[in-house]
């Protein structure tokens, strides 16, 4: 059995051991008055109503229940309590978006609400006092015991139980303070409520309860203007982060992580459309890159599909919104979508989904929000490919496309600079020359001998792959650098490039015969190699020693042949 299986065990046993005969024994004991149907009925909707209007407080939704709590406590006693707060319990744990799944909280909230109504209750009753007093002096000092006693129990439990599963919380927090100011807060508003209550009845939910709940719905909206400013000012400063990324791939990988912290999704997939097809270029989970092993799809299928032939932005607040619109990948545990297309130059380029395993995870202002994003995005990565293809441009040979000198020079001293700290033990550079290449040009013109350059350039990406970097030094002169290969290890690996170009058929077309056939052309190359540490700790030098290899023991020994630099 898993963790999350055994603790869900763990903790509805304790719940049927602990909450059932709990409340069976809490009505034996301190059973409640006889309460009417009206009047169970106006509290019962004026506690659903304070859960569904949560005030957003330092960043959490607090639910201000506490007024009607305790009025309830002190009018009908222990019982009445229990229940009402256990309804306010399901509520809130239905609306409080987190990823931890309803068979945990139920439990162990049910527990805790129960366990927070019975420490409070009871210390009122055995400190002394009484229910349905109305002496306000017995009412301000044991109605005021009774919270504070609430508050403590909850920030104890959620202190043991956080430490239980192995995971770090302070006692003393922001939350804590919280916690004891809202109770302070609250405070008068029960005792007002309470006393107004039995001298005048429902009437006084009404008189007080107008205005309290005026005043959060006024919050929740300066709130809801508040979060959305903040989500305005936290993409500008993505779209300065992504601005400042100088490749593709970077802009990519920023953009998923900081739109995935912002709207705190559990998932993020940034999708292209290509050629009639949805692939997958990034795959978000958990906050770690995924591998991308997802099938493409057609672009007019599932939610992507959706954002792609309509042009517009959706969000699903749970899996029954989208189950039958879904097509291709998708966790089975999300419960939440919102899926933005992204557009350039007023093209659709591919589509951002995010999900959620929390139900309504996202909400209306962020679609916008993600426009603006994604506007930044698609400039971003409209300046990084231009910003690539530049930096190419000046790193690579225009016929060849390999690197050209000026690369390699920085890539040598980059290496060199490595095998001086420790970083590599070794680096060898091999020095190739194609033996008599001037004749081929004599012979056939120039414009077949660039063929020949072309296709021996990609014989030699082929062969070389990701073991070192292959170089057009110049004219017919190639270089390769090897990191971690030692002189002996590099002269074999010389070898194998020569057999394999030796033995290689060129198809060029001759430019000085009248009818320009295509005839198949063999070269040879010779091949020098220098080594570091072993012969040289400057990269300068390792390309003089490659070269004097090359001429001095290759090519004045016969040609196609492979030397090594010897002091």
């Amino acid at each position: 059995m898993d963790n999350v299986k055994k603790r869900k065990a763990v903790l509805w046993t304790l719940w049927a051991l602990i909450v059932p005969p709990g409340l069976y024994l809490i009505y034996q004991y301190f059973p409640p008055p006889t309460i009417s149907l009206v009047d169970a009925a106006a509290y019962l909707a004026f506690f659903i109503l304070a859960c569904l209007l949560p005030m957003n407080i330092n960043g959490v939704p607090t639910y201000l229940v506490q007024w009607l709590t305790v009025a309830v406590f002190l009018k009908y006693g222990l019982f009445a309590e229990v229940i009402l707060s256990q309804i306010t319990m399901l509520i809130v744990i239905l609306r409080l978006r987190t990823s931890e799944s309803l068979s945990i909280r139920i439990p162990f909230n049910s527990m805790m609400f129960f366990a927070i109504s019975s420490l409070a209750g009871l210390s009122f009753i055995f400190a002394g006092g009484e229910i349905g007093s109305l002496d306000l002096g017995h009412i301000l000092l044991y109605g005021l015991l009774f919270q504070m006693v609430s508050v403590v129990s909850n920030q104890l439990i959620l202190y043991v139980y956080v430490r239980i599963l192995g995971e770090h919380k302070d006692f003393f927090s922001t939350d804590t303070i919280w916690d004891f100011s809202i109770t302070l807060l609250v405070f008068p508003l029960a005792i007002a409520l309470y006393i107004s209550e039995t001298y005048i009845g429902l009437t006084a939910l009404l008189l007080l309860g107008i205005p309290f709940f005026t005043m959060t719905a006024i919050m929740r909206m300066y709130n809801n203007s508040e979060k959305v400013n903040s989500d305005l000012k936290k993409a500008g400063e993505i779209g300065h982060q992504l601005a400042a990324r100088l490749s593709t791939d970077e802009v990519l990988d920023q953009f998923v992580i900081q739109v995935t912290d912002l709207f705190q999704a559990d998932y993020a997939y940034v999708i292209d459309y290509r050629d009639g097809k949805l692939l997958m270029l990034r795959m978000f989970e958990d906050n770690q890159f995924q591998s991308l092993d997802v099938e493409p799809v057609k672009y007019n299928e599932g939610i992507a599909g959706n954002a792609i032939v309509n042009n517009t932005s959706y969000i699903y607040d749970n899996k029954a919104q989208w189950k039958g619109i879904a097509s291709g990948y998708m966790p089975n545990d999300t419960e939440s979508l919102m899926a933005t297309p992204v557009s350039r130059n007023n093209r659709i380029e591919g589509v951002l989904v995010m999900g959620s395993r929390s139900k309504h995870a996202f909400v209306h202002h962020q679609l916008q929000i993600m426009d603006i994003l994604s506007t930044y995005f698609a400039v971003s990565l409209e300046k990084a490919g231009l910003i690539q293809k530049a930096i190419a441009k000046s790193e690579r040979c225009g016929l060849t496309k390999l690197y050209n000198y000026r690369y390699l020079d920085e890539a040598l001293e980059k290496s060199m600079a490595k095998v001086n700290s420790g970083e590599l033990r070794n680096l060898s550079v091999v020095m190739m020359d194609i033996d008599r290449f001037k004749g081929i040009n004599d012979k056939y013109g120039h414009q077949s001998g660039n063929e020949i350059l072309v296709a021996l350039a990609n014989l030699l990406t082929e062969i070389v792959g990701k073991e070192g970097t292959v170089a057009r030094y110049g004219g017919e002169e190639f270089v390769v650098l090897l990191p971690n290969y030692s002189k002996e290890l590099a002269m074999l690996f010389a070898e194998n490039i020569r057999k394999e170009i030796e033995k290689r058929e060129f198809m060029i077309q001759s430019d000085l015969d009248e009818d320009r056939s295509t005839i198949p052309i063999k070269i040879t190359m010779s091949i020098g190699v220098s080594s570091a540490p072993d012969d040289s700790d400057d990269g300068m030098a390792m390309i003089r020693n490659a070269d004097r290899a090359l001429y001095i023991g290759a090519k004045q020994a016969g040609r196609n042949k492979v030397a090594a630099y010897t002091k």
